[in-house]
């Protein structure tokens, strides 16, 4: 497991948490593995309540599920929960991604730009993990600019299911579609045009749809079967 470091003015829980979701999805902790709160608590510098506290809170979100005796186990990919957090995001994206054509301040586009350039940086590099840093980035910020930013965070936990698919993805598939689908969303906002940026926002969040088969053939043990 990956350990970053704790900021500044995080509490232990929020410390816990942010660091299971990264490895989560990262599958740094992979589909079905168990987390032991000791380990975990040791590994952090924390004591087990904090840890224990943001395990209950992914498993509210079934990314985590927690059996009394037993132990807390990483939840396997469930491909219904998958389209759940899909369909939340595109419901929720194409509305976003609507607001934003209808003008957003130069500086704030070009913000927008540097983070695909980043992203084509990375990917040309073989960094997976920072291109998928950015492409969360990316896509927060929209909500950010258009004055979303709670409902993104509300959507954080129930998002996991659909990233882990994404970082799958990454180890299956060429990711230069990433930057093609992010260069088409920035067009759409420079020529404020709604209609097309909706297009390409659904295009970019149903890729993962035209994969599934591929992906579940090559990792079978990271699905749990529906």
């Amino acid at each position: 497991m990956k350990v970053s470091e704790r900021y500044g003015r995080e509490i232990g829980r929020e410390y816990a948490l942010r660091v299971l979701k990264e490895n989560i999805v990262m599958l740094e902790l992979e589909p079905g593995s168990r987390i032991s709160e000791n380990e975990l608590a040791s590994e952090l510098g924390l004591s087990r309540t904090p840890v224990r506290e943001a395990l209950i809170e992914l498993s509210k979100g079934q990314i985590v599920e927690i059996y009394p005796q037993k132990g807390s186990f990483v939840s396997r990919i469930d491909w219904n929960l998958v389209e759940e957090a899909q369909f939340m995001r595109l419901t929720l994206e194409r509305a976003v991604i609507r607001l934003a054509c209808q003008g957003l301040e130069e500086e704030k586009i070009q913000g927008l730009e540097k983070n695909v350039k980043l992203q084509r940086f990375y990917l040309e590099n073989n960094e997976v993990s920072e291109l998928l840093k950015l492409d969360n980035q990316f896509h927060k910020e929209l909500f950010t600019i258009t004055n979303k930013s709670h409902i993104y965070r509300l959507m954080s936990n129930m998002i996991l299911h659909f990233d882990r698919l994404r970082t799958l993805r990454t180890k299956t598939v060429d990711q230069m579609y990433v930057i093609d689908d992010h260069m088409n969303i920035l067009d759409a906002i420079r020529m404020k045009n709604p209609d097309k940026g909706e297009k390409a926002m659904e295009q970019h969040l149903t890729k993962h749809e035209i994969d599934k088969e591929i992906i579940h053939k090559k990792y079978p043990q990271y699905f749990k079967d529906n």
